[in-house]
C-alpha cells in the first residue's frame, strides 16, 4: 500500500487551490459516504484532490487512490479500505471507481463495517447507482459535476469573478445585475471563445489542441466507458461514433428514429437505448416536448450535443450560430432546471417560463401571448427592452 500513499502524496502536494469548481462549496463533505459522478474531462479529481490538500491531514489518515490503478488488479477493494482503517485511516477518496468490478458491494461492505470511516468516491456519468448490486442509494449522497459554467470559465480566466445568479433573480433583476458589472468589462469578446473551448477545463491549458482532445475523449466513452454498462453490445461501439457523427452535423434536430436507425445500421429497437446512454455520457442531450412524461415516451422532440465546445470539436463545418446559441442556453439550464420543448417558444423551463433564444434582430412574434415568455438575444450586452444577454445564463452556476 505504500505505493500508493506515495502516489496520493504527490498528487494532494501538487493540486493548486487557487480556482475551486461551483460544486465543492454545496457538498456536504460531513457525509460518510459521497458519491460524485460526471464526464471525463470535467474536474472531478482535481476537486477532491483540492478537498484534501484543505484537510491537511496525513496521508496514512486521508489519501487518494484511484481504482484504474494497476495496483487493484491484484488487491481487492475491501481489503485495501480495512488496511487503511486499521492503520488509522479516516477519509478515503476513491477514484474512477467504476473501473473496478464488483465496486458497489465492496464499497457497501466498507461503508457497513467501518463506520466512522468517511469516503469519497467517483465515477462516470453513466453509472446508475441504484441499479448496483450493493445498496447504495440509500447510503450515497449523490452529486454531479458538469463542465465549465461561462460565469467558472471568466473567473478560471482571472477576466472578473461574478457571483452565482439564480435564474429568478435573472429574470427579475437582469438589469441590476448588469448596471453592477464594470464597464470595461466585454462580454461578448469573452463569450466567443467560451463557446469553441472554454466547457471542458483541460480546453484552458492549450486551446488549440482542444478539438483534437475532445475527439479521443469521445472514442474513449464509447469504447471504454460503455462497455460498463451490461445492455451495451461492444460490437456496435463503431455504428455509435458514426451516430455520434451525423447528430453533430445536425444537432439541433427533431429526430427520424428510423432514418438514423438506417444510416447507422443499428437495430431502430436498440437506437433509442443508445441514444439514452450517450446522454448519461453527457454526449448528447434529449429533450421532450411540453405536456408529456418522459417515463413513457419512445422518442425525444429534439436532439441536442451536450455543450458547445462539443459541438465545435464534432462538427465538420463551422456550427451554425443558432445551433450554438440553443445548445448554451440548454447546457447552462439543464444543470439546475428542468427543460422541455413548448408549442411555441424554443424552451419551457420549469414548466413555468418559456425562452425564445435568437439573434440580436429576435422578435417577440414567435411567444406573443404567452404569459412568463423571454426573449433571449445572442448580440446584446446588458438586458434591454425586455430582452435578456444569452451569455447571462452563464451565471447560473
Amino acid at each position: 500500500m505504500d505505493i500508493l500513499f506515495e502516489q496520493s502524496e504527490r498528487l494532494i502536494a501538487g493540486t493548486s487551490l487557487k480556482f475551486k469548481r461551483f460544486l465543492y462549496d454545496t457538498i456536504k463533505w460531513e457525509n460518510r459516504l459521497i458519491g460524485i459522478k460526471g464526464a471525463r474531462g470535467t474536474g472531478k479529481t482535481t476537486l477532491l484532490l483540492q478537498w484534501l490538500k484543505e484537510l491537511d491531514l496525513p496521508t496514512e489518515k486521508a489519501a487518494y487512490f484511484s481504482l484504474d490503478d494497476l495496483y487493484f488488479t491484484k488487491h481487492s477493494l475491501k481489503d485495501t479500505v480495512a488496511q487503511f482503517y486499521k492503520n488509522g485511516g479516516e477519509v478515503l477518496v476513491l477514484d474512477e471507481i467504476h473501473k473496478y468490478p464488483n465496486w458497489s458491494q465492496e464499497l457497501k461492505n466498507s461503508y457497513d463495517f467501518f463506520p466512522d470511516l468517511r469516503i469519497v468516491f467517483t465515477g462516470s456519468s453513466i453509472i446508475d447507482i441504484s441499479k448496483q448490486k450493493g445498496d447504495l442509494s440509500r447510503r450515497a449522497l449523490m452529486y454531479e459535476m458538469p463542465g465549465l459554467s461561462f460565469r467558472e470559465y471568466l473567473k478560471i480566466k482571472e477576466i472578473i469573478d461574478i457571483p452565482v445568479c439564480t435564474l429568478t433573480d435573472l429574470l427579475s433583476n437582469g438589469i441590476k445585475l448588469g448596471r453592477e458589472l464594470p464597464k470595461s468589462f466585454k462580454p461578448l469578446e469573452h463569450f466567443r471563445v467560451y463557446l469553441n473551448y472554454g466547457y471542458y477545463p483541460f480546453g484552458l491549458d492549450d486551446p488549440l489542441s482542444v478539438h483534437q482532445r475532445i475527439n479521443q475523449l469521445v472514442r474513449t466513452i464509447v469504447e471504454v466507458d460503455l462497455l460498463e454498462l451490461k445492455d451495451f453490445d461492444s460490437r456496435n461501439a463503431q455504428k455509435l461514433l458514426q451516430l455520434i457523427y451525423i447528430l453533430a452535423q445536425q444537432v439541433p434536430f427533431k429526430p427520424n428514429l428510423t432514418s438514423l436507425a438506417e444510416k447507422t445500421g443499428i437495430h431502430r429497437n436498440s437506437l433509442n437505448n443508445y441514444l439514452v446512454y450517450l446522454e448519461r455520457a453527457k454526449v448528447i442531450s434529449l429533450v421532450f416536448p411540453a405536456g408529456i412524461s418522459t417515463a413513457v415516451l419512445q422518442k425525444p422532440e429534439k436532439i441536442f450535443l451536450n455543450n458547445t465546445t462539443l459541438l465545435n470539436a464534432l462538427a465538420e463545418q463551422k456550427p451554425e450560430m443558432g445551433s450554438l446559441r440553443e445548445t448554451f442556453f440548454l447546457s447552462q439550464i439543464s444543470i439546475s432546471h428542468k427543460i422541455q420543448i413548448p408549442p411555441k417558444g424554443d424552451f419551457l423551463v420549469d414548466n413555468k417560463y418559456v425562452f425564445e433564444v435568437g439573434g440580436k434582430g429576435k422578435g417577440r412574434k414567435q411567444i406573443t401571448g404567452i404569459e412568463n415568455a423571454w426573449i433571449v438575444k445572442d448580440d446584446i450586452e446588458f438586458p434591454v427592452n425586455g430582452a435578456i444577454p444569452l451569455w447571462m445564463f452563464g451565471l447560473i452556476y
